[in-house]
């Protein structure tokens, strides 16, 4: 087995949990490689989102979402105060459009209470549109510790720093097989210059969207535990009014998503998405037809949007696992769970993904010691 390279840890997918769980166990003094398929890191979710600081109380108490949430909501702020990353700490208002909304909005609170969200406030009509005096609605949930960050600069900063602990990137990689042998992984990568083997004493799929076909490529994982898995594509437009809001501005959310919000970036502009649109493929095309659903939604609470003011801006795709609609938590698949050693699956990591970067990566190093596998 000498043709092959060897590596302590390969840790596959270069998006934003990726890189810091690289950050945390390089950190640690662990031999780290990241492979990614794409020639940049952050290609897919990690770029292609809202750029929202999550505040933690959409999700149910105690899954793993909201319990990390809270406090990866106050860390990051820090973060990126610390390392001068794009930022705001804007302020979120989630909104009741009419009156049978409000039970919604009710629940949704309790929920952010339950899981110690910060500040919290369940607002009446006058009182929000004392906020943002153009906002219709019913009633309104205040979130004050919910922002915005510049995505890319968040991850070019993590990076940097697994780089300087001793990490190593390998981009346009793509992992073709796995197998596991008496000693650890054995992968085969397809590179830019032709099949590559790779040794490997610990494999963690951080594959986002892609994590359960490359658990289902990895020989000896049992078929049956890969989720059921399924492609929610959301679509952003952008404004050529003036949009007359210093807030995050959101619907009670649906089923899927969290509905068709407005979001600011760290410059001030505005955008608003995404929608949800089952696909079959990875597709990042905005076809400017869609735009017709955003108007009404948006009016719900913006009744002024000008007429032909949408433009396309661009798409993303969410890891979405489980059944259509159902609520599911992030599932960090460990050795004890699978029985199959030296790997750890990161399935469904979509929203709140970002914010929660670093802690999830903390949270699966701990998991790691505690099977001493670190």
């Amino acid at each position: 087995m000498n043709d092959a390279y060897e590596v302590d840890t390969v840790i596959v997918g270069a998006g934003i949990v990726g890189v810091a769980l690289a950050r945390e166990l390089a950190s640690a003094g662990r031999d780290v490689l990241v492979i990614e398929r794409e020639k940049r890191h952050g290609q897919h979710q990690s770029s292609r989102n809202s750029g929202v600081i999550h505040a933690g109380f959409y999700y149910p108490s105690g899954s793993l979402k909201a319990r990390l949430c809270r406090g990866a909501n106050r860390d990051l702020y820090r973060y990126a105060e610390s390392r001068g990353i794009p930022h705001k700490k804007v302020g979120k208002l989630v909104v009741a459009a009419n009156a049978d909304e409000v039970v919604g909005l009710q629940r949704l609170a309790a929920r952010g209470a339950e899981c110690g969200g910060d500040g919290l406030e369940i607002l009446d009509a006058d009182q929000a549109r004392r906020l943002e005096p153009q906002l219709s609605c019913f009633a309104a949930i205040l979130s004050p510790s919910t922002g915005v960050i510049d995505p890319l600069a968040y991850l070019l900063s993590l990076r940097g720093e697994a780089e300087a602990a001793g990490a190593s990137f390998a981009m346009s990689c793509r992992v073709v097989r796995g197998e596991l042998g008496t000693a650890g992984w054995r992968l085969w990568l397809a590179a830019e210059e032709g099949m590559v083997q790779l040794e490997c004493r610990l494999l963690l799929n951080c594959a986002g969207v892609e994590a359960p076909m490359l658990a289902a490529c990895l020989e000896g994982y049992p078929a049956d535990r890969v989720p059921p898995h399924y492609l929610a594509k959301g679509h952003f437009f952008t404004c050529t009014a003036p949009v007359p809001f210093n807030r995050l501005v959101y619907p009670v959310p649906g089923s899927v998503g969290l509905g068709v919000h407005l979001t600011l970036d760290v410059d001030g502009s505005a955008k608003f998405g995404p929608d949800v649109e089952l696909v079959e493929r990875m597709s990042y095309d905005v076809p400017p037809a869609r735009a017709e659903g955003f108007y009404d939604a948006i009016r719900k609470f913006w009744p002024g949007l000008p007429n032909a003011s949408l433009q396309p801006s661009y798409a993303g795709i969410r890891a979405k696992i489980g059944s259509v609609g159902a609520s599911q938590d992030w599932v960090v698949d460990m050795p004890s769970d699978h029985g199959v050693g030296g790997l750890v699956n990161l399935f469904g990591i979509e929203s709140p993904g970002m914010t929660c970067a670093v802690a999830l990566a903390q949270e699966v190093s701990r998991r790691l010691r505690v099977e001493s596998l670190l």
